[in-house]
């Protein structure tokens, strides 16, 4: 069994920021990252298509995997949630916000807003697993979030009905030093969605180990980026984590081999090279005996 879960959020996070690609190439590229070994994949934003236009057609996505319990969608509102379980997912990830500027900006409500639409979606999907991903906990372009604040949410949507917390450096400003406090509060039985912004994902990630964190969101190559937050970077990488991680000897049940084929199959449909470090370099030559 691997040592830790990484979830693929290239479909969704990866490309939405980008100009909009055909369903099936969407569906293509989830199937592909389930092939190299991925037991999370994120592949849809149930959105409203005039507001992020990359990812209409999200449930012609689903509909092109079938049924697949490693299958994850983003809803943001009741509507969003009515429409992904209408088509067949039962694992969804609900934004919440620890920046009231930002959840205005993302999603149109204020985080008071936000935890009340979360509830009555905990209330029409319960027997979905909902991960609420509460963004900015490490920072934010609008104002000073405090550890506390973060854990305050958190212990509000541990108790109205979160299976599974995941706390996001929506812009990249999180670092070893500002990880500790949150997590010291919130405890590390959560997933980290981390940003490379600043070149500290990667860093973040292996700080948050060592602090006893086992889930990880990721993107492949590195794409993606909150097109709400001014500055926002990229993703942590996916092959940018599984090369350290297997190189540290910490299991993760993904082929790099089959990641970068993916990789070099997704930059020719995007039409340009994918920006993590690894897509670029390759792998590590092999250690002598």
């Amino acid at each position: 069994m691997p040592d830790l879960v990484i979830r693929d959020c290239g479909p969704r996070d990866g490309l939405q920021p980008l100009a909009p690609i055909d369903a099936s190439l969407r569906a293509e590229l989830a199937t592909r990252l389930l092939s190299a070994g991925l037991s999370q994949v994120e592949v849809a934003a149930f959105v409203s298509p005039k507001a992020v236009p990359s990812m209409a057609g999200a449930a012609d996505v689903v509909a092109a995997l079938g049924d697949d319990p490693r299958l994850w969608g983003l809803v943001p509102n009741v509507r969003g949630a009515e429409l992904a379980l209408g088509s067949g997912l039962r694992q969804l990830t609900v934004t919440v916000s620890a920046s009231e500027t930002y959840s205005i900006k993302n999603i149109q409500m204020s985080t008071a807003e936000s935890l009340e639409e979360f509830g009555r979606i905990r209330a029409i999907a319960s027997d979905a697993t909902l991960d609420v991903v509460v963004s900015c906990c490490f920072g934010s372009p609008f104002e000073t979030i405090a550890p506390s604040l973060v854990a305050e949410l958190v212990g509000v949507l541990r108790e109205t009905g979160a299976d599974q917390i995941t706390l996001a450096d929506t812009t990249g400003t999180a670092t070893p030093a500002r990880l500790g406090p949150v997590l010291d509060r919130v405890g590390t039985d959560v997933g980290l969605h981390l940003h490379d912004t600043r070149g500290t994902a990667l860093t973040n990630a292996f700080a948050a180990h060592g602090m006893g964190v086992r889930r990880f969101d990721t993107s492949l190559g590195g794409l993606g980026g909150s097109p709400f937050a001014p500055g926002a970077g990229g993703n942590l990488a996916t092959e940018d984590l599984v090369l350290l991680f297997e190189d540290l000897g910490i299991s993760t049940g993904i082929d790099l081999d089959a990641l970068l084929e993916t990789g070099r199959w997704l930059a020719e449909v995007l039409g340009h090279p994918l920006p993590s470090r690894v897509s670029a370099a390759g792998p590590l030559n092999p250690v002598a005996p």
